[in-house]
């Protein structure tokens, strides 16, 4: 207890054998571990624990470290757990390709601030917003596959199996896009549901906005750069328009998650797209039309928080 309490909590250096991987040769297995296998003529494309050891045995004494002759597999997994290396996972990120990230960044966030704004205003008035501006924001959500069973499924058993059973064979009927808009300050959920996201499909969504608010309200959306949005069919519609009437704001590239739509499209996929199984691409078309109404009845204000208050 003379070194105190902490101290006395760990074990005391002991005696025992030095180790047999030295300190230059465990930074070089580091080294090898950073780099990719196909690097070093490898059809693998990263690194097993298995391969990299096989790979310093064969190589590591003729480079100098003579200690690599007996590598064993689970030597080396230990090695890359004292530098927490795992060199067989991989882990995404979303790169910056917009050199005027921040500036595009600023403008959506502005936005999300005219949001709060306006659902402030409501909450005071105490009824629904009358404001002569409405805010959307927009995507599409292609490739949406209509998958049908060839055999029933099983219901749940209790006693003799707990979910669903499902045949694993499968028949494609094809893909449908939705393209949907969230009213920002209302919650409630625009949708089309169509077999391509092209230029006129975008267009048909506008019309569907363009009807569904007072001829006064400005409609400000909030989109990516997809080239539907800002096709020469696209412009052309929009300078057919009343000044005013449409405003888009883009999201920068590869910055899709600033649009609150995502987290929609998320909560659609976990709750109603897991596991679908349908008769025809129609059936999922409708299905598709029924869960907006759906959400709909009950509508969800999304809220965007992240930096809002740092917006310039």
């Amino acid at each position: 207890m003379a070194e105190g309490p902490l101290a006395a909590l760990d074990d005391r250096p002991r005696p025992g054998r030095e180790p047999s991987i030295a300190i230059e040769a465990k930074a070089r297995l580091i080294d090898l571990a950073c780099r990719k296998a196909k690097d070093f003529g490898y059809p693998h494309e990263l690194w097993t624990t298995r391969l990299l050891a096989s790979h310093a045995r064969q190589h590591g004494p003729v480079e100098g470290h003579v200690c690599f002759a007996n590598l064993a597999q689970g030597t080396v997994c230990k090695i890359l757990d004292q530098e927490d290396v795992k060199p067989h996972k991989v882990r995404y990120y979303l790169e910056r390709r917009d050199p005027h990230f921040a500036e595009k960044m600023a403008e959506v966030l502005c936005v999300y601030r005219q949001v709060r704004i306006l659902k402030k205003a409501a909450a005071v008035s105490k009824r629904e917003p009358s404001n002569p501006v409405a805010i959307v924001s927009y995507d599409e959500k292609p490739g949406i596959q209509a998958v049908a069973t060839t055999a029933p499924d099983l219901p749940p058993k209790p006693g003799v199996h707990a979910t669903f059973a499902r045949e694993h064979e499968y028949k494609r009927y094809g893909t449908v896009s939705l393209l949907a808009g969230i009213d920002l300050v209302t919650g409630k959920i625009h949708a089309l549901v169509k077999d391509r996201h092209r230029s006129r499909e975008f267009i048909e969504f506008l019309k569907l906005l363009d009807a569904a608010y007072p001829a006064a309200t400005a409609i400000k959306l909030i989109l990516d750069n997809h080239s539907a949005h800002i096709s020469k069919e696209t412009r052309a519609w929009l300078a057919g328009q009343p000044a005013h009437r449409f405003e888009f704001t883009f999201t920068p590239k590869h910055g899709s998650w600033l649009n609150l739509i995502e987290g929609f499209f998320s909560k659609l996929a976990r709750s109603v797209l897991r596991h679908i199984r349908v008769a025809s691409k129609q059936e999922l078309k409708d299905r598709l039309l029924a869960a907006m109404d759906h959400f709909n009845q009950h509508p969800v204000v999304h809220t965007w928080i992240y930096k809002l208050d740092k917006a310039a």
